[in-house]
Parts: structure tokens; C-alpha cells; sequence
């Protein structure tokens, strides 16, 4: 009778490839799992739908004011950062603060009011940061990608797929600064007397191979989270969008990807292994008939 499971499990496995079974387990409506050297899609559960996508929106704004080389400059809080609605980082209106310490609110707190502040100081305006996402976007081949704010609030023509947001991240985490922060558990910024702690529980205590990511959440959007992870030499970004369960999707599909990219490796070393000894052999063969 145990025999029936096996060959149940078996024929699954040839019927169905193993990423569509992980599917199974996956609670996300929308989900990536991509290879950060290569680019490969490892996994991928309708990632090119257009989808809100809430917070995560600030990895954009976060590599712009990074890469705009203006972090140590002193951004004054306006009016309309202070009144922007969910979360933040309690600036008051006319409160000054470096951009760096602003990044960091932005990404470990989700800061509202902090995605205003650099939007305003690095753009010149709201509207001029924007553009200058949507043109990021374009560069780096989000196709179907559209950013209406620097902070992941509803508006209908403000969204993004789980794949475009992959690659988003794939190219943030080239940038050494934006490792560090993203990176970061906890923070204190320097007009500040406590510290802000990350958001991201992946990071701070559920999984130890996570090196970053960014939360997000819109009663439209639903959880929607987007994070890294290093093991044994291998990097992967998973993003998962409307997701009940999207701590374990995480998990489960970095497990997935590690599993998948370290027997890919073993498989490799055993080729090239093949390869030299049939040269060897050829080689000696090629000796004795001289």
C-alpha cells in the first residue's frame, strides 16, 4: 500500500514541473522568485499582471535619492509631507533632516511623510520626483510599470507586476548604500532619541538568510512584500503581491531557489568533472597511438 503514494508522488513530478507544484503552496495572488546574478525566473505565479503594489513603491524612491548623491544634504519637512495619510516617521512641519536619515525611514518604517520630504528636496516637487521614477522605470525595463507618487498610496493609475518590481530590487541591490540600509535592523537618526526598528520581520527574526527587502499594505493592494536573501554563494529576490501568508511564501520559495541553484551547481561540477576525464582519456589515447 506505501508503494501507491511513491509512484502517485513520482508521476506528479513528471507531469507537472516542480515550480508549478510550489504554486500550490504559494498563498500570493502574484509571485517572482528570481536569481539575482543571472536575472533567471526561477518561479513565477502570474508576475506580469498589473497590480497595485502599496510600499514597495519606496525601493524606487530610495535607489533615486541613494543615487542622486545627495544624502547628506538637509531636506525642510513641508506642510504637505506632515498631512500625508499612514505611515510615518511623526516629522513636523518645518523639521530639518538629512536625506540619508530620511532613506532610512523611509525603508525601515515606511515613512509617508519621509517619501514626501525626499521627493520634494531630490525633485524639486512631488511631481518632479515622480517623473524622474517613471523615467528609472523605463531605463531599467519595468514594461509595465507606472509610479502617480514616491509612496505606494491607491491612485488607479499607480502600479506595477511582481516581475517588474524583481527587477527593480535586482538592480537597487547592485548599489552598495542601498544594501546597507536596506539591510539594516535597526536605525537612529540623528535629530532622533530612540531608534527606528525594520519593518521587515523576514530580516529581524524569521529568516536567517534574508539581507533586505521592503514592506508594503493598502487595503487594495492587500500584504504586498518584496525581499532578498543569500546563501552558499547564491542571491535571490522574491516579491509577492496580495498575499495573506507572505512571510512563509518567502520562505518557502528562498528554500525552493536555494534547493533548485545549488543541484543546478552540483550538476554543473559533475559535468565539467565528465568532461576533463573523457579529455584526459582521449589525450592518453592519442599518446599511444603516436
Amino acid at each position: 500500500m506505501r508503494i501507491f503514494p511513491l509512484c502517485l508522488a513520482c508521476l506528479l513530478l513528471f507531469l507537472f514541473p516542480a515550480k508549478e507544484i510550489a504554486a500550490q503552496g504559494v498563498s500570493a495572488n502574484n509571485a517572482v522568485l528570481l536569481d539575482q546574478k543571472s536575472g533567471k525566473v526561477l518561479f513565477e505565479k502570474r508576475a506580469h499582471e498589473k497590480q497595485s503594489i502599496a510600499s514597495i513603491t519606496k525601493v524606487m524612491t530610495a535607489i533615486i535619492a541613494i543615487e542622486s548623491g545627495k544624502m547628506d544634504e538637509i531636506a525642510k519637512t513641508s506642510r504637505k509631507a506632515i498631512y500625508t495619510e499612514g505611515s510615518s516617521i511623526y516629522l513636523e512641519q518645518g523639521e530639518k533632516m538629512n536625506v540619508e536619515d530620511l532613506v532610512y525611514g523611509l525603508m525601515l518604517r515606511s515613512g509617508n511623510d519621509s517619501a514626501i520630504a525626499i521627493a520634494e528636496q531630490i525633485g524639486g516637487s512631488e511631481e518632479g520626483f515622480v517623473h524622474l521614477m517613471n523615467e528609472k522605470a523605463a531605463w531599467i525595463g519595468m514594461q509595465n510599470t507606472h509610479f502617480d507618487n514616491p509612496h505606494g498610496l491607491e491612485s488607479d493609475t499607480h502600479y506595477s507586476t511582481a516581475y517588474d518590481m524583481a527587477l527593480l530590487m535586482r538592480y537597487a541591490m547592485e548599489n552598495k548604500e542601498f544594501q546597507k540600509i536596506s539591510g539594516t535592523k535597526m536605525h537612529k537618526a540623528e535629530s532622533r532619541s530612540y531608534a527606528w526598528k525594520n519593518k521587515n520581520r523576514l530580516l529581524t527574526e524569521k529568516y536567517r538568510y534574508c539581507t533586505g527587502g521592503k514592506t508594503g499594505f493598502t487595503k487594495k493592494a492587500g500584504r504586498t512584500l518584496l525581499t532578498t536573501a543569500e546563501k552558499d554563494g547564491h542571491a535571490l529576490v522574491v516579491v509577492t503581491l496580495n498575499a495573506p501568508d507572505d512571510w512563509n511564501d518567502h520562505i518557502q520559495l528562498y528554500e525552493y531557489g536555494f534547493g533548485r541553484l545549488t543541484e543546478e551547481t552540483a550538476s554543473t561540477i559533475n559535468d565539467e568533472s565528465s568532461f576533463l576525464k573523457d579529455v584526459q582519456v582521449m589525450f592518453l589515447r592519442i599518446l599511444k597511438v603516436r
